[in-house]
């Protein structure tokens, strides 16, 4: 009888497999904390993002658009809550909402060129795809971060977003719009990897 033949179905079976080869490997998950593999994040709270949108306002009002766009993108939320993260997202959507359209492109040129300008890119495109995907819900389970909700804001500047009030069609259309214009600014400064950047950061706004 050959060596097969003397092999039965009960010899076959995955219950072979008596040694714990995962706990002998050092680079199996089993023996290290996969969490450290990801530093800490400092916890952003409602305060700290209230004090850094009214900074950015501030910085709008004044009429440094360019200013408030490097002032949002330098400190992004990246731990908080929903809640928080949603209020950095909305001052981010009416920063955008500000700057004309013939500003975003020489506008994203000095920043992508500048120190660690590659590095803000790519955080204005984690917003962009937030914006359009809806964002998320808010930790009390309150209304969602959405295209809908991406009206013009009283910035005193020029806004690329107008509508009748209560338009809300024309209104979620047109801040659609606005984040897919400045969707392809970027990807022609920037080029495509700022997406593949994007999509594989751990670290969601």
């Amino acid at each position: 009888m050959s060596i097969i033949q003397q092999h039965t179905s009960a010899s076959l079976s995955d219950a072979w497999r008596t040694i714990n080869i995962d706990a002998l490997d050092p680079d199996s998950s089993q023996n290290f904390d996969t969490t450290t593999l990801h530093p800490p994040l400092p916890e952003v709270s409602d305060a700290d993002v209230r004090g850094l949108n009214g900074q950015v306002r501030q910085l709008l009002r004044g009429g440094d658009a360019e200013g408030a766009l490097r002032g949002c993108l330098e400190n992004p939320v990246y731990s908080g809550g929903e809640g928080v993260k949603d209020a950095h997202m909305q001052t981010v959507v009416e920063v955008l909402q500000s700057i004309k359209a013939s500003e975003m492109t020489p506008m994203l040129q000095r920043i992508h060129g500048s120190e660690g300008g590659s590095e803000l890119i790519d955080v204005l495109m984690k917003y962009l795809y937030k914006g359009m995907s809806g964002g998320a819900a808010n930790g009390a389970g309150g209304p969602r971060t959405s295209a809908r909700n991406l009206t013009p804001q009283p910035t005193g500047g020029f806004s690329q977003v107008g509508g009748r009030p209560g338009a809300t069609n024309e209104n979620t259309g047109a801040g659609m719009s606005v984040l897919l214009s400045w969707h392809e600014k970027v990807v022609d400064v920037a080029g495509m990897g700022s997406i593949a950047r994007c999509m594989t950061d751990w670290r969601k706004v």
